[in-house]
């Protein structure tokens, strides 16, 4: 006996499933949704994931993926991903400094010394 496949959907068969599922659910019926994922012998997982794809890349999200390595990003998106990298760390490292500036502040101010002044630049 030869081991069951697992069973791949084109594009059409997933537009056809979901436009039908969304009639389903439309129509008001009770159960005429479980009665088509019955039929389709597919569960209700299925359709929120290939709304998921369709909702990102739309119809032709639905087609099959190749497996493998993702396509290597151009020289703009990689910068944008290296400068939001950089301007995370920038931020982690200003929230940090601010945390010690108060924690500055509230030692000067527990142990009476006074801060020096400083003329603030606009």
């Amino acid at each position: 006996m030869e081991p069951k496949r697992r069973r791949r959907f084109t594009a059409a068969e997933k537009l056809r499933i979901l436009k039908a599922a969304d009639a389903a659910v439309s129509s008001g019926k009770r159960g005429a949704l479980e009665a088509l994922l019955r039929r389709e012998a597919i569960y209700s997982s299925h359709l929120s994931h290939w709304r998921q794809q369709m909702a990102a890349r739309g119809t032709n999200g639905l087609s099959p993926q190749k497996p493998g390595r993702k396509p290597k990003l151009d020289d703009k998106d990689g910068r944008l991903l290296a400068l939001s990298k950089q301007n995370a760390e920038l931020e982690r490292k200003l929230r940090i400094a601010n945390a010690l500036i108060g924690l500055q502040e509230k030692a000067h101010e527990i142990l009476g010394i006074a801060l020096p002044e400083h003329d603030e630049e606009s």
